[in-house]
């Protein structure tokens, strides 16, 4: 994470609220009051699992905006769960570099349920079609968000 002042956070930014890394929807300020600071109410959505989180702070005070990457990996090999797999993605970076941490995105809250992203990938892979994925980075997680199908 870098600093940032709350004053200078504007829509479309990535920011820690209440220690989860979001984007910025929504940003309103209020006028200085009776004891001096201006307060920013900062609206977000989390980047992984889409929960709203809404902060209020000082507009002169840091708040900490966290490293987003995105990255394309090629999709190798997926594990199917319904044929007694484990959900895991095997993927190659574009300079050979191969990551088998990450499993197919599952919906907020259930124990193995796909969700959308999850689904789809998985049957454009099972239909035999080159894809690659997107794979959104920030605080030491990673997250599959998006896929599309190679056009060779």
């Amino acid at each position: 994470t870098v600093p940032k002042k709350a004053g200078a956070v504007r829509k479309g930014n990535h920011v820690l609220l209440k220690g989860n890394p979001c984007k910025v929807i929504e940003v309103t300020t209020s006028k200085t009051g009776k004891h001096g600071h201006a307060k920013a109410k900062i609206t977000g959505l989390d980047i992984f699992t889409g929960k709203k989180y809404v902060d209020i702070c000082p507009t002169s005070h840091n708040m900490l905006e966290p490293i987003v990457t995105k990255v394309e990996w090629s999709v190798i090999d997926v594990s199917d769960p319904e044929r007694g797999g484990d959900g895991r993605v095997s993927l190659m970076g574009e300079d050979g570099s191969l990551n088998n941490s990450l499993d197919l995105p599952q919906e907020i809250g259930s124990i193995g349920e796909l969700n959308e992203v999850g689904k789809s990938l998985l049957e454009a892979y099972s239909s035999g079609k080159q894809v690659s994925c997107i794979v959104l980075s920030s605080m030491n997680k990673d997250q599959i968000v998006e896929w599309r199908e190679n056009k060779d």
